[in-house]
């Protein structure tokens, strides 16, 4: 059976989302803010929580009620029968976005459409489920936009970005699906050379280990939302699965580098790496931007440098951004780099003229993806 389904997403990132969807066999794509409408069976919400590297999240929507104020909500939460969707002995927990004039508070409307569930399980003689915020049997979303409130079941449980891998944190660490979508932007195919300069974390070169062995990033997961709902099918899950797992690649067509001057930030990288088990596919080095050399004649950079609103001062970091662009204009030849920055004063000290310019926001900062066509 066909069911329409909604993918969030981070904001700037709606359009590569969408041409995920539709690769993973999405029908009826159309991206909206921070989000992506789709259609598709029960095998394609499995497979997309399974395969996806840039949504957060995939909801089912339900219902849509009317909410002019909060009695409307109430009343609209009780007609619907949540026996098909929650038992008394179920926990739940309710997420709320969008306000209205008369809904403009998401934790206090949240509140209520739980007390409307809870009531209605009284009404009929049901002991009361409980709540739990962390590892919730069901989570409802509801999105209010006017005087209509949304509501679906989150497929997901816990955000898709979270991997699992980020156990040693850097200072400021790029999303899981955000460097899974620089990946994407860049022109890098799994037989070029990838390099990392500025690699922090590890994030970046990462996910593009785990696009390169074709390995779907929901198998780090031990458990997702629909898991719980009555009509979950486990056959088809572990056929999934199991076809995930087929796919895997053991090798990588082209090395990928990652490289940091900082010692620390360096073993982060090399702990992450070794929590998501890519640490063998990966060469890890301590240096510095002046040190950087080509290991072949083409290949990609692409990189998150610091720019000064995430880490140090945005003038303190101008000699770093010159020597950056020397190395890449006297050493660098018949590459392309790409650099996230929420800087414009110190991407102008690379000296080098971009040819492509990608908005994005890393978390709420407006950044820019810059390519440089290195000749």
């Amino acid at each position: 059976m066909t069911r329409s389904y909604f993918a969030t997403t981070a904001r700037g990132l709606e359009e590569i989302a969408a041409r995920e969807l539709e690769f993973l066999g999405a029908k009826e794509v159309k991206p909206v803010f921070t989000g992506v409408h789709f259609q598709g069976d029960i095998s394609l919400l499995y497979r997309v929580n399974l395969w996806s590297r840039i949504i957060f999240r995939v909801l089912v929507p339900i219902a849509e009620i009317p909410c002019g104020d909060g009695k409307e909500l109430y009343d609209g939460i009780q007609a619907i029968d949540w026996r098909d969707y929650l038992s008394s002995e179920e926990t739940l927990a309710v997420q709320c976005t969008g306000t209205n004039d008369r809904l403009n508070h998401t934790h206090y409307t949240a509140l209520s459409i739980k007390n409307a569930i809870i009531d209605q399980q009284r009404q009929q003689g049901n002991p009361r489920s409980f709540v739990d915020t962390e590892n919730p049997d069901l989570q409802i979303n509801a999105h209010i936009e006017k005087n209509r409130c949304v509501l679906s079941l989150d497929s997901s449980g816990h955000s898709l970005h979270r991997r699992g891998y980020h156990r040693a944190m850097g200072v400021a660490p790029l999303k899981e699906s955000l460097a899974a979508a620089l990946v994407e932007l860049s022109a890098w195919q799994d037989d070029m050379v990838l390099l990392d300069p500025f690699c922090g974390s590890g994030t970046i070169v990462i996910e593009a280990t785990l696009k390169a062995l074709n390995i779907a990033p929901g198998l780090s997961r031990s458990q997702f939302g629909f898991q719980k709902w009555p009509d979950y099918q486990p056959d088809l899950w572990q056929s999934l699965l199991q076809e995930a797992k087929e796919k895997q690649k053991s090798q990588l067509n082209a090395p990928i580098y990652a490289s940091d001057a900082d010692y620390e930030v360096l073993r982060q990288a090399e702990d992450n790496a070794y929590f998501c088990q890519v640490q063998d596919y990966i060469n890890f080095s301590l240096q510095s931007i002046t040190d950087l050399e080509p290991t072949s004649d083409r290949g990609i950079i692409l990189c998150n440098p610091p720019y000064g609103k995430r880490l140090g001062n945005t003038e303190e970091l101008w000699p770093l951004y010159k020597s950056f662009g020397d190395v890449l204009k006297q050493r660098f030849k018949g590459w392309t780099a790409y650099i996230l920055s929420g800087n414009k004063e110190l991407t102008k000290q690379i000296g080098l003229r971009s040819s492509r310019r990608t908005p994005l926001y890393n978390g709420s900062l407006p950044c820019t993806l810059l390519k440089y066509e290195l000749y």
